[in-house]
């Protein structure tokens, strides 16, 4: 019931709602609640559309449920921050919590490393929350830590 494609400008509304949503359940207590609930799916869809508008760089994937619509996106490219020894990049891997550990993330995960090899990206790395309690997903798809980072989001490093 769950078919994985390529997304369309179209799809910038449902995937600036399934990041918002997916945000707002899986950073609930890891994030400040203020900023959680600041997430504006309009504002998003503006980020989403211009990601879909150019697709050199951005390869964005859905996952579609037949009755319910787009319930995940994988986000990939080539890698942003300057490690040289990693080509590719999967920038954002969301699902809405209903859907998670039902093999979709697996799905799209797949898609987008199948999607950066057809890019003749030999490697690939993804930035993950230390405290991101689907770090596991990572491990168990093969990902090893090789760095850390520090970031700020809604206040919060």
């Amino acid at each position: 019931m769950i078919s994985i494609r390529a997304a369309t400008p179209a799809d910038s509304g449902d995937i600036a709602r399934a990041h918002v949503d997916s945000w707002r359940s899986t950073y609930k207590g890891l994030m400040p609640s203020e900023f959680l609930v600041s997430l504006s799916p309009e504002r998003r869809s503006v980020q989403w559309s211009a990601a879909l508008e150019n697709p050199d760089r951005n390869c964005i994937f859905v996952a579609e449920h037949k009755e319910v619509g787009l319930v995940g996106f994988v986000d990939c490219g080539p890698e942003r921050g300057g490690w040289k020894e990693y080509s590719g990049e999967i920038y954002a891997i969301y699902l809405l919590e209903k859907y998670q550990g039902k093999g979709i993330g697996r799905r799209l995960f797949n898609q987008a490393v199948k999607e950066l090899k057809r890019r003749n990206h030999q490697s690939m790395l993804l930035w993950v929350l230390v405290d991101n309690p689907s770090r596991g997903f990572y491990e168990h798809v093969g990902g090893k830590e090789i760095g850390q980072k520090e970031i700020e989001i809604g206040g919060k490093s």
